[in-house]
């Protein structure tokens, strides 16, 4: 693993990250975020998209970022924008009763585990908002 200096992160979603990848011949990066973390109750949520190896594909999604920023409108919008364009979208959910069995953060990875694995083709990589990507062979051995 290898962590992400906290100034590279830009101000506004681009594909900076997938486009280095890219350039490295890596294709399938797939960009794995959760949702429900802050709730009192109920599922978490986690989604993983893996968009084309096209920087033409950022001006097709205009307004996507942080959905905690977005309407209820717009992230239905994004949404419909994001499974048009991508190659392959995951949604994964960890239940009220995983998180108490396992505490919040081993549900999140649950979930986002279970998003990750309903991706056809399978990422070569993944981007985390944990500031840090992973090979996903790598994670496949864990």
């Amino acid at each position: 693993m290898r962590g992400f200096d906290p100034s590279l992160i830009p101000l506004n979603p681009d594909l900076s990250f997938e486009q280095i990848l890219w350039q490295g011949g890596e294709i399938a990066v797939a960009g794995v975020d959760e949702a429900g973390r802050g709730a009192l109750a109920g599922p978490v949520a986690a989604a993983a998209v893996i968009l084309p190896a096209d920087q033409k594909v950022s001006g097709l999604l205009p307004g996507v970022r942080d959905s905690k920023q977005m309407t209820p409108l717009e992230r239905d919008i994004a949404r419909e924008r994001i499974q048009r364009f991508c190659i392959a979208w995951g949604v994964g959910f960890s239940s009220p009763g995983e998180i108490d069995q396992v505490g919040i953060v081993a549900a999140t990875r649950l979930a986002a585990w279970r998003a990750i694995e309903r991706l056809t083709p399978p990422p070569t990589h993944l981007l985390l908002d944990y500031l840090f990507y992973l090979s996903w062979r790598s994670l496949r051995l864990l």
